[in-house]
């Protein structure tokens, strides 16, 4: 369950709120909570995607200073059973 939020917007703003959320079908709360979570996912897709590119820019930096030993101080089994992707 999501926890309660209040804001305040004035009388035009929230008019214009009312308007567009009744034209979705949605309650005033459930369409200012869906721009949120709109705006919060886009800002984690673009963050993932820009460290995606930064990884993959300078993956043979990374792979030359780190190397295969991607898992230092773990017992020779472990490092070798343990997932590439676990780090």
């Amino acid at each position: 369950m999501g926890k309660q939020t209040n804001i305040r917007l004035n009388d035009e703003v929230r008019a214009a709120a009312e308007d567009r959320a009744k034209r979705r079908g949605l309650s005033l709360q459930g369409y200012v909570a869906d721009l949120i979570e709109a705006d919060v996912n886009q800002s984690r897709a673009a963050f993932m995607a820009g460290a995606a590119a930064f990884l993959a820019a300078y993956a043979d930096a990374f792979e030359a200073e780190v190397g295969e030993d991607r898992y230092p101080g773990l017992r020779e089994g472990l490092a070798k059973s343990a997932p590439r992707d676990a780090a």
